[in-house]
């Protein structure tokens, strides 16, 4: 089996705090040049992110405007982040069908919430109406990009869960029923083994390999969806910075995608994005800031090098 690769295409991102360090200003002409040299003419996929909340405030894409970067062997992966603090969701579904349909055309996927089963950086599970977000805007991103017929998958996705209760996912199989199960065309996950929780050498491989499965035969199934959708690496990446070396950071890639492909068959796995292309700050001291596959400077780090060796030996065919 083989894999559909993509990248976060910029750099913003939070530091350990959660709080959104502004570094060196993205640069779409750089960008462009740097995924060009990643992929190629093999087909890639672009993530992007926009945030919907009705109170202004904070970043509203990331990178900025992430459609100019589809292009004839890219498309684009669209998170639409939820921060509503209220129980209206009328403005949410209506801001998730513009998307649709103004970017249509250039998506391949939309992904609905972002990192929904917690509240910490990153999540959006500290916003009380999330879940039910999640359930309405799967079905109203269905019926919009059905009526429109156009080819985006529409998906959800969680950090990995540990819980043996699997609660969330529980719960949104239950809020959901079947018809939220089978208006999704995929689901991801987002993981970073070695990142947040240091893991042994001898344990790493292993431990990679019980969170994808636990992934597919846990957390989904606890919701009902079933082995036929399949599911999307949508975060992954290892963080270079004190003590965390540039050489490690390309053989942790090379190690997670090889494990991902061995396990596409079996688990049903399509697509792998890391996270991301560059660096939010370089040398700042802070990890959370240098997940790049290049540095703030838009200088490749060796983990772009071999990023570009694995999406030639392991990709789809253009």
């Amino acid at each position: 089996m083989t894999l559909r690769f993509g990248i976060y295409a910029g750099g913003l991102a939070g530091d350990q705090f959660g709080n959104v360090t502004p570094g060196p200003p993205e640069q779409a002409d750089r960008i462009t040049a740097a995924l060009d040299e990643l992929h190629g003419e093999h087909p890639f996929v672009v993530r992007g992110y926009v945030l919907y909340s009705d109170a202004r405030g904070g970043f509203q894409e990331a990178p900025p405007q992430p459609w100019q970067y589809a292009t004839a062997h890219r498309k684009l992966d669209l998170v639409v982040c939820f921060h509503e603090p209220g129980d209206d969701l009328t403005g949410w579904l209506a801001f998730l069908r513009k998307q649709i349909r103004d970017y249509g055309p250039v998506l391949c996927a939309l992904q609905i919430a972002e990192e929904p089963n917690h509240a910490g950086p990153g999540g959006n599970g500290g916003y009380p109406q999330v879940r039910q977000a999640i359930i309405e805007g799967v079905r109203a991103a269905r019926a919009e990009v059905d009526r429109l017929g156009l080819a985006v998958r529409i998906g959800c996705n969680s950090t990995p869960i540990f819980d043996p209760a699997q609660e969330f996912w529980t719960d949104l199989g239950r809020r959901g029923g079947r018809e939220f199960a089978a208006a999704l065309d995929y689901v991801g996950l987002d993981f970073f083994p070695d990142v947040f929780r240091p893991i042994a050498a001898e344990s790493l491989e292993a431990a990679i390999t019980a969170v994808v499965t636990a992934f597919r035969r846990e957390s989904l199934a606890a919701a009902g969806i079933p082995a036929t959708t399949p599911i999307h690496i949508t975060e992954n990446g290892w963080a270079t910075g004190p003590d965390r070396s540039y050489a490690r950071q390309a053989e942790m890639l090379g190690t997670v995608v090889r494990l991902v492909d061995g396990l596409a068959g079996e688990l049903n796995i399509t697509t792998y994005e890391h996270f991301g292309l560059r660096d939010s700050y370089s040398g700042q001291g802070d990890m959370n800031l240098e997940f790049g596959l290049l540095r703030s400077d838009y200088t490749p780090k060796p983990a772009f090098d071999r990023y570009r060796e694995l999406i030639a030996e392991y990709s789809t065919p253009a």
